[in-house]
């Protein structure tokens, strides 16, 4: 049938043949029809490269589709004439079956209706409300939430304000570290230079001392083997001589014979080896020096951060009732948690756990060190940690560092770090009393033996991102976990 007026003819034109509703990245067929480009491509499905028009049943290409923007722009204006047509006097929409204003709203049908259709048979057994008052009810429901979520994006602009304020601290922190240490190297490699030059010269005229006494031997030893040959020579020819003249002379032959005796070489001085000894000695030394200071370098280094332990704050910790799973118990001076029995009827704010047996610590940290302790016990199931302030409260949640969760636990008689997956830990019991470290500078939380001072478990620095960081605890049926003063 006709469209009736031209609004509705262009509203015709701008709907797609397939959906019946307003074209939706609108594309032309070789053949001149429009589609959305979902519409034709599930009509389409299945089929490799020819296909036929929905409407004309042509065949056509399928990579010949063409975006039309014209029509796209076009349906964008039909959308907006159809919606300055609709709204009637006073900005209330028009019924198009009756064209009465919509001044009333079906509850079943959550629809817009006018009083004929309020009197219709399809409306008459429904709920039906002034439009008007239903409007104003949820216009103050949306300004509720929008009050909420105001308030909430303050709260996260102040923690991103807060942590890039931490990180550009923390920047020119280490950044005063990097200049220290470049320095302190520099005076280092200075001093190794300088020593380097000063025993590699003496070692130097070590070897021109030993140089030149070996010169002096080979030179005197040359000189006495030349004499000796001159001698041995002379004594074959003579005895190669009748005996006349063999006699001849024969004493004086003798005594030159004995006076050409070998001579000892000049030998290198005992004060000389002692000198050569004495660098043998000193490269030693040396060579252990700097072995013991590559060795010992690390652990120096880990050894001045651990006596910065020292320097933990130790705080009075207290545990936030609003934020505890429904099944804990908590005391009423919020010291201590056990597990409970039965389900509490709380109200179910979103701070709360509702799934996880987990309950956070009222305080919350976001630079500094800072220690508490908790005592434990070995009986039941528990987990003593950290938590992110961002940890879900909602569902499940992982006890992890992806949960943003840095904790221990007891379980099956066996203690285990909350790494991911989970390290078992060579304790063969569970701890009396735990000390929580958290370092919100350096990022790294570290679990100690309150009892005899034993490291238990460190996460590693920087493991720990920054944000506002809050005690947090996980106590299973019929375990308690107690926040010491």
């Amino acid at each position: 049938m006709a469209a009736e007026n031209p609004v509705e003819r262009l509203q015709e034109e701008a709907t797609c043949p397939v959906c019946l509703e307003y074209f939706t990245e609108p594309v032309s067929l070789e053949c001149g029809h429009n589609f959305c480009r979902a519409c034709i491509s599930q009509c389409w499905e299945g089929s490799d490269t020819a296909a036929s028009c929905p409407q004309c049943r042509e065949t056509v290409q399928q990579r010949n589709l063409r975006p039309s923007r014209q029509l796209a722009n076009v349906v964008e204006l039909v959308k907006q004439l159809s919606l300055q047509t609709a709204k009637g006097a006073g900005g209330e929409g028009e019924c198009e079956r009756h064209q009465e204003a919509l001044k009333l709203l079906c509850e079943e049908d959550q629809t817009p209706i006018c009083v004929v259709c309020d009197r219709s048979w399809a409306h008459r057994a429904h709920t039906v409300v002034p439009i008007e008052e239903v409007a104003q009810e949820y216009k103050e429901r949306i300004q509720a939430h929008l009050k909420t979520l105001r308030e909430e994006r303050e709260k996260l602009l102040g923690l991103k304000a807060t942590g890039e304020g931490n990180s550009r601290e923390y920047l020119k922190q280490t950044q005063t570290e990097r200049q220290k240490i470049v320095s302190e190297f520099q005076q280092l490699q200075q001093f190794l230079e300088e020593q380097e030059r000063l025993l590699l010269a003496q070692l130097e005229k070590l070897d021109e001392e030993i140089v030149r006494i070996q010169k002096e031997n080979v030179s005197k030893l040359s000189e006495q083997i030349s004499r000796l040959s001159e001698l041995i020579s002379e004594l074959e020819g003579k005895c190669q001589k009748p005996a006349s003249e063999f006699l001849q002379d024969v004493r004086t032959t003798l005594s030159r014979c004995e006076k050409g005796k070998f001579q000892q070489p000049e030998e290198i001085s005992p004060e000389l080896e002692e000198r050569v000894s004495d660098f043998s000695q000193k490269t030693i030394v040396l060579m252990e020096i700097l072995g013991k200071f590559k060795d010992t370098l690390p652990s120096e280094l880990e050894r001045k951060r651990g006596e910065s332990f020292g320097a933990h704050r130790q705080v009075n910790v207290t545990l936030d009732p609003d934020t505890a799973h429904p099944d804990l118990v908590l005391s009423e001076d919020r010291k201590s948690v056990r597990g409970g029995d039965t389900r509490q009827r709380l109200p179910n704010n979103p701070e709360r756990f509702d799934t996880a047996l987990c309950v956070l610590g009222c305080e919350g940290f976001t630079s500094g060190r800072h220690c508490w302790e908790v005592e434990v016990g070995g009986r039941g199931v528990w987990a003593v940690g950290v938590a992110r302030e961002s940890v879900r409260r909602k569902g499940g949640i992982s006890l992890s560092p992806e949960g943003r969760v840095w904790a221990v636990q007891w379980w099956g008689g066996q203690f285990w770090a909350l790494t991911s997956p989970a390290t078992p830990l060579p304790l063969s019991r569970a701890p009396s009393r735990i000390r929580v470290c958290l370092d919100c500078d350096w990022g790294q939380v570290t679990f100690i033996d309150a009892g005899d001072e034993a490291p238990i478990f460190t996460f590693p620095l920087g493991s720990v991102p920054g944000e506002r960081i809050r005690p947090w605890l996980w106590v299973g049926p019929g375990s308690r976990l107690s926040l010491c003063p």
